[in-house]
């Protein structure tokens, strides 16, 4: 009688902190839009302008912008934000290097908060919904965990929200999950801030909008460009060799 009290005072509590999680997930989207509208932010005089005054801040205050986008980018992902733009943010203020470096760390201790949520508040949530889609590959972390859990970061081809929230299912431990993240999300972090990095200098080299020829035959842009579809390539003949490896187990 005590241990099904118990176990409704758990279930309760589980589904407050949902509840509370969810309503700070759309207070936040719906802040975002409201202070700020698609037809601005994607506007180019709007990047320009803002463009000199974020530099002009890194300059001043390093320290002080690398903290903000540390804690932004945590809560971003916590509340199931994806990190592709923050890439392009964080190498578009700070460098290819240490913006993909900042990026990296804070999506990955974001990504490891948000697993520790979901495996405490969230597991019958997601065990109900990606178990039987997903179930195949329990095995493949049970032989190596943390090999393949870096496979699984490389691999990508999931949202990073859902990505972040599915080792759960296969209790994958808070070391592999932290280390496995960030090394395998760090070839594509650093192909976006480069592309960031990239965008930064082409913009501050051209007063009016630059057409695409002008964009692709710089260095900075092509680059990265090539380095994605290289690593499209590579996880391409990732997955093919983890799909072959459970067919061969099946």
């Amino acid at each position: 009688m005590l241990q099904k009290n118990n176990n409704k005072k758990s279930n309760k509590f589980k589904t407050i902190i949902s509840l509370i999680y969810l309503c700070l997930l759309f207070v936040f989207i719906g802040l975002f839009f409201s202070y700020f509208s698609y037809e601005e932010i994607t506007s180019y005089k709007f990047i320009q302008t803002n463009r000199d005054f974020l530099l002009d801040l890194k300059n001043n205050n390093l320290i002080f912008l690398s903290l903000i986008l540390i804690f932004f980018t945590i809560i971003w992902v916590i509340l199931l934000g994806f990190g592709s733009p923050i890439a392009l943010v964080g190498g578009f203020i700070f460098g290819k290097w240490f913006g993909c470096l900042l990026v990296v760390t804070s999506l990955s201790i974001g990504a490891t908060i948000l697993y520790i949520i979901g495996k405490y508040f969230f597991i019958d949530i997601i065990k109900k919904n990606f178990y039987k889609k997903f179930q195949n590959l329990g095995s493949k972390f049970k032989k190596n965990e943390f090999r393949f859990f870096l496979i699984y970061r490389l691999i990508g081809g999931i949202p990073f929200g859902i990505a972040n929230l599915l080792p759960v299912l296969f209790n994958v431990s808070l070391k592999n999950y932290f280390l496995g993240t960030f090394l395998g999300i760090f070839p594509q972090i650093f192909i976006l801030s480069s592309l960031g990095s990239g965008l930064e200098k082409t913009i501050g080299a051209n007063q009016n909008v630059p057409s695409i020829i002008q964009m692709i035959v710089m260095p900075e842009i092509y680059l990265p460009i090539l380095g994605f579809f290289i690593l499209i390539l590579i996880t391409f003949f990732l997955k093919k060799i983890l799909n072959s490896g459970a067919h061969n187990q099946n």
